[in-house]
């Protein structure tokens, strides 16, 4: 398994039980550093003893991001009286002295596993500990052009959380990136279903359908020539963009197709907007090549 940065506390250090004796340092003064949720159970209670184990799993994913305090209620009736904890589990996430999320009864996985995610980012947090530093790393090194040093820590970050969309998208790319576009295509068809909609596999999508067209694209030269020759050969002037995007030039890809769609937008089935938009989802949201493009498409559907 793949050290993903820093070390993880133990968890003696994350879970504790904690009776009315050390309630307060142990969660009203330790939950202004980091949130505490505080789980309050008892040996009968059979909801309990789902729970308990699923919290405590949470949290332990969580790196460090939160700590868990368990309290006995038939030990500490007095703290379970002045939070009213009328019945069990009840849980209760501190922050900053404060009672700010809780729920009560059995929720299953999926639940306590979103609700440890909204403490951790109430608190301004991040619960994938490690693993974003982990992801950032892996697209410098993309960026880079180390596509395989990067598809291997992308999949390391997956072998640690199988349905996380920033690593899976990664994937994909660093494929594309080794030209292995049937590799990316497999990739990306076995994604979680749960995050097959998410916008980096989205993204991923795009710049695969882009790779493959710009496995077929003719040369820029002949193109050019082509367009500046009858400047309304639709067809000349969208097979032109792919080339243009192909060999990297993506502002120039992106106004030839402004440009077809100004002069035609219905022709081939509106084709040069959804190349336009397969380009932006291909790009960051916030590159100025996706913001200028999109204003300009937008100005010109509405005009």
């Amino acid at each position: 398994m793949l050290e993903l940065g820093g070390t993880t506390p133990p968890a003696t250090d994350l879970i504790k039980d904690v009776s009315e004796a050390d309630f307060m340092a142990e969660v009203v003064e330790a939950s202004q550093q980091v949130p505490v949720i505080v789980d309050f159970w008892a040996p009968w209670c059979g909801p309990c003893k789902t729970l308990g184990p699923a919290l405590e799993a949470a949290v332990t994913k969580a790196k460090g991001a939160v700590k868990m305090a368990k309290v006995n209620v038939d030990e500490n009736q007095m703290i379970a009286g002045q939070l009213r904890v009328q019945s069990i589990p009840t849980v209760y996430a501190f922050w900053q002295g404060q009672p700010v999320d809780g729920f009560q009864g059995a929720v299953p996985p999926s639940e306590i596993d979103a609700f440890v995610e909204r403490v951790v980012q109430a608190a301004g947090g991040d619960s994938s500990g490690g693993l974003d530093d982990a992801l950032a790393a892996a697209e410098e090194m993309l960026e880079q052009g180390a596509a395989t040093d990067a598809a291997q820590t992308f999949a390391a970050v997956l072998q640690e959380d199988e349905a996380n969309a920033g690593a899976y998208g990664g994937l994909v790319r660093a494929h594309i990136a080794m030209d292995d576009l049937d590799q990316a295509e497999a990739i990306l068809n076995g994604a979680p279903a749960e995050i097959s909609d998410a916008p980096e596999l989205e993204a991923a999508h795009a710049q695969l359908e882009l790779a493959r067209q710009a496995a077929d694209a003719g040369p820029v030269a002949e193109l050019k020539a082509s367009v500046e020759a009858d400047p309304d050969n639709h067809q000349a002037r969208f097979d032109l963009a792919q080339a243009l995007y192909a060999g990297g030039q993506t502002q120039e890809a992106v106004d030839e197709l402004l440009e077809l769609f100004r002069r035609d937008r219905e022709w081939n089935e509106a084709a040069a907007k959804q190349q336009l938009f397969t380009i932006f989802e291909a790009l960051k949201p916030n590159d100025p090549i996706v913001l200028n493009g999109r204003r300009k498409l937008s100005s010109m559907i509405f005009a």
